[in-house]
């Protein structure tokens, strides 16, 4: 999509991010995550959770934005975040931990970007092989297919006063699979 680009996140996009996050759940999430939850979402509580992240010494993990009309006007419309694979898996030493984008931006290929920018990072830190957790009626599923990413297991998650189900996609050698570092 012309017009809109993928930057490394830095202080200040906090704000955009939380929006994106809030609305980007409330409308992929409804009818999969409890209402109460989704209304319970507050970008300022968001906001103040990306202020510490991206203010954060710790260069473990990393964020990407979208953001259309770059410069002083920009509006951020997406982003990712990916690091070291959390739960010690002995096969995926990456994982993109959240990607998320307004649905006005969504199937414009700012999703298959802003992954591309996460594996290559990752590729970058020596981490050459990624996962991802997604709830299994996300319709995002077919996504993380045609990006080749082979689905691997599931498990249970808790979110509110919900347990549904989450599977992982995996991409065992991301240079192999088509991403560059």
């Amino acid at each position: 999509m012309s017009g809109v680009i993928i930057r490394a996140a830095r202080p200040g996009d906090e704000n955009g991010i939380a929006r994106v996050h809030v609305q980007s759940w409330r409308s992929t999430y409804r009818g999969i995550v409890p209402d109460e939850v989704l209304d319970g979402l507050s970008e300022e509580t968001g906001a103040r959770r990306w202020k510490t992240v991206l203010e954060s010494q710790d260069s473990r993990e990393f964020v990407f934005v979208a953001e259309s009309c770059p410069g002083e006007s920009g509006e951020i419309v997406g982003f990712a975040v990916g690091g070291p694979e959390r739960d010690g898996d002995p096969v995926y030493k990456g994982e993109l931990y959240a990607i998320y984008l307004l649905n006005t931006h969504q199937r414009q290929g700012l999703g298959s970007r802003l992954v591309h920018a996460v594996a290559a990072e990752l590729i970058r830190r020596g981490l050459d092989s990624m996962l991802v957790w997604v709830l299994v009626d996300n319709p995002a599923c077919r996504f993380y297919e045609a990006l080749g990413g082979r689905r691997l297991r599931s498990r249970p998650i808790t979110i509110g006063p919900a347990t549904l189900e989450e599977v992982a996609y995996g991409w065992p050698d991301l240079k192999a699979s088509g991403f560059t570092g």
